[in-house]
């Protein structure tokens, strides 16, 4: 059980860094604890509360004057997790394990493709009034949907959610990478909160879908740790050097669940 304090500790720097908790926490839950695949998943799921609380306290100056951004963003999420822990407790977890490479392996190409230059001065257009606001509303449901995509899959699956979200919030965000990566630390905690409460009750038909506290508790002491190292790290970290680890690690996790879900080895050592 004391194993899995260093684990969380490795996890929750991962978590808050790139993204990618999961990388260390999941695997270590499923070997190390003996843990079936469902349960691994809702026990990782609630120890990551932990690197939420944390990592928002170390995050407070990045935060500062980003909350309604942040609140809108957390909403959108914990709806989402609703519908992912009914989809969870009612649906097969196999079935979706099929699509799980295919949204971290697109995560991880576009957090490494170059993101739009915002730093240089907008070139004068002039655009119909009319046609801005239509663009507006496109992108704003757009983004609604696509949160509430990435709620669900964080409720349901887990593994690598916040690096689709940060992948997301690269494409869209204005603001630097050290500020709306603190805001995808908090803001997926309302899909681990909805996922704690609800799996607390032993919520659905499986039988096996219930929180394991005596290794969700060791693990999240390391992620309260981790998660509160991370942030000051993605201060002094360049963010080009995080990228491009977090989405070499984010195909690594893909191949890696590609493998699990299709028995489909590409590389014999690997």
């Amino acid at each position: 059980m004391l194993l899995f304090i260093p684990v969380g500790i490795v996890a929750g720097i991962l978590s808050t860094v790139t993204g990618l908790a999961s990388l260390a926490s999941y695997p270590a839950l499923l070997y190390w604890g003996a843990l079936n695949p469902i349960s691994a998943n809702i026990t990782n799921t609630s120890a990551l509360l932990f690197n939420v609380v944390s990592s928002g306290l170390s995050s407070k100056r990045e935060l500062s004057g980003h909350w309604k951004e942040l609140f809108k963003v957390m909403t959108i999420i914990f709806f989402g997790g609703i519908v992912g822990v009914i989809l969870l407790t009612l649906l097969p977890s196999k079935d979706f394990s099929y699509a799980v490479p295919v949204f971290i392996a697109a995560a991880g190409i576009g957090i490494l493709l170059p993101s739009k230059d915002t730093t240089k001065a907008p070139t004068a257009k002039v655009v119909e009034e009319g046609n801005v606001g239509t663009k507006k509303m496109v992108a704003d449901v757009a983004m609604i949907v696509l949160f509430f995509a990435i709620g669900i899959y964080g409720s349901y699956f887990g593994a690598a959610a916040g690096v689709i979200l940060l992948a997301v919030l690269s494409r869209t965000s204005k603001d630097p990478f050290p500020v709306y990566n603190a805001i995808r630390n908090v803001a997926m905690g309302s899909a681990n909160v909805i996922g704690t409460v609800l799996y607390s009750f032993k919520y659905g038909q499986h039988g096996s879908t219930h929180i394991y506290w005596a290794l969700a508790i060791p693990l999240g002491i390391g992620f309260l740790i981790g998660g509160y190292v991370g942030p000051k790290m993605v201060r002094v970290l360049p963010v080009k050097l995080i990228k491009i680890v977090t989405g070499i690690l984010a195909l690594v996790l893909a191949y890696t669940q590609f493998v699990s879900a299709y028995g489909i080895r590409l590389f014999y050592f690997f």
